[in-house]
């Protein structure tokens, strides 16, 4: 088994977190192994920006992904330039109110920004995003997902985290 996921968006909306928390799941957290990449723009803030997931249950010899099946999707910049290479069977979690125009049928849309500023902070977005990304596929354990990112994020957020956690989850569910 090899999964290769893609989380995008703009720099600055937590991409990099996103897909360093689900790599932990898999390899720490779970009995998979993980690699995970990133590369974004120059800017600092707002430019494409993208996290590459290669999750297996074997070892993973060749860390670049030629096709994904999975993507998350934060903003319609990083659609356009990283969507070029999805699967046929591929399930794009996206939110609807920063990607207007997906050329891919398995969509599942999430309103994470919208969630996350219900919750108290649009920072959790991308945590929205990643419990409904996970949901949705079935990548790694939930519980595993919510071990790495109580682990990752620091501890006057975990329970506000937790709760864009499971708030994503629920929403996927539906």
């Amino acid at each position: 088994m090899r999964i290769n996921l893609r989380l995008c968006g703009k720099g600055g909306q937590g991409i990099m977190l996103s897909g360093y928390i689900l790599g932990k799941a898999a390899s720490v957290f779970h009995d998979y192994n993980a690699v995970q990449t990133q590369s974004y723009g120059p800017e600092a803030r707002g430019g494409a920006a993208r996290s590459e997931v290669i999750i297996a249950d074997e070892e993973i010899g060749y860390c670049g992904i030629e096709a994904a099946d999975g993507m998350m999707v934060l903003s319609q910049e990083a659609y356009t330039k990283y969507s070029d290479d999805l699967k046929e069977d591929c399930i794009v979690v996206a939110d609807p109110d920063l990607v207007k125009s997906i050329d891919h049928g398995n969509v599942v849309a999430v309103p994470g920004t919208r969630i996350a500023e219900e919750l108290g902070n649009k920072i959790v977005a991308n945590i929205v995003m990643l419990g409904a990304f996970n949901q949705a596929g079935g990548y790694v354990p939930p519980k595993a997902l919510e071990q790495a990112v109580e682990d990752s994020v620091p501890s006057r957020f975990t329970e506000l985290n937790l709760k864009a956690l499971n708030e994503g989850i629920r929403l996927a569910q539906e």
